[in-house]
């Protein structure tokens, strides 16, 4: 995908932020546990509106019962939501994965696309599942994935005005290296838990705060400018 002109200054400031992201979470892994690219996909559909740590309590039951795309198209639907039940949604999340699970295996042959594109034609899946899916599983930097995290944090440091994931993902495709896209998403994320969260972002000890334009400066600071 071509990068849109974005202003200098914009991008130079994106490239640093990145940078101490980089320094201060030198290890960006995928926080789900998978096997394959079909439990990957899975664990991601579960992953909306719950925490990784309870998808991974979750899976290894799921996929031990059922491993792989030919198993999930084939579960009873009851089953599969008793299975999934504790991540919430789990009526919707389960019918997307049996739904998704019976396309791959009409569609696709019993493998998860490796296409923008295609993935999107899944149900349940939208760019910011396919974006995971296809970075993790296949090493293919499609996009920007944009979860509440990077979406709260992206507005904060000023990248980008919007709260729509899809406007998101391209003002930070105009930012950043595209061999970034998705580790900036997993960084970004980490950030959010550790230093910035939501109720009280840690301005004081975060290492961004000389350039992060929404940084609540301490009140002796503040005095001072």
């Amino acid at each position: 995908m071509p990068r849109p002109p974005a202003h200098k200054k914009q991008v130079s400031r994106a490239v640093e932020v990145l940078r101490r992201l980089k320094e201060h979470y030198p290890e960006a892994p995928c926080s789900l546990d998978y096997q394959s690219p079909v439990q990957l996909l899975v664990a991601t559909i579960l992953s909306a509106q719950c925490t990784d740590e309870r998808v991974n309590l979750v899976t290894p039951h799921l996929f031990a019962r059922f491993p792989d795309a030919r198993g999930l198209a084939q579960a009873d639907l009851g089953e599969l939501e008793i299975l999934v039940r504790s991540t919430g949604f789990y009526r919707n999340k389960a019918r997307n994965i049996q739904g998704a699970a019976q396309k791959i295996m009409t569609d696709f042959a019993g493998e998860v696309p490796r296409t923008m594109m295609e993935l999107l034609t899944l149900p349940g899946v939208a760019r910011k599942t396919a974006n995971v899916v296809l970075a993790h599983a296949y090493g293919i930097n499609g996009g920007v994935t944009v979860d509440t995290h990077v979406r709260r944090l992206s507005n904060r440091l000023g990248f980008t005005i919007t709260q729509d994931p899809v406007k998101i993902e391209q003002d930070l495709i105009k930012l950043l290296p595209q061999p970034d896209w998705e580790n900036w998403s997993i960084r970004l994320i980490y950030h959010g838990r550790a230093v910035c969260n939501a109720r009280r972002p840690a301005c004081e000890r975060c290492f961004l705060i000389d350039i992060c334009p929404g940084a609540i400066l301490p009140v002796n600071q503040g005095e001072s400018l």
